[in-house]
């Protein structure tokens, strides 16, 4: 066990998790705006 290198790849994995959180609060916009949009546009 090497505590260093686990010390050193924390911030590589906090990095990765940011980048997995915008691109789900971004896919969630997207689902949003597609979802009004149907609304809006929806046939009476």
């Amino acid at each position: 066990m090497t505590r260093p290198e686990k010390d050193e790849k924390d911030p590589h994995d906090e990095r990765q998790m940011w980048w997995w959180l915008a691109y789900f609060l971004f896919g969630i916009h997207i689902v949003a705006f597609v979802m009004i949009y149907a609304v809006m546009h929806a046939p009476k």
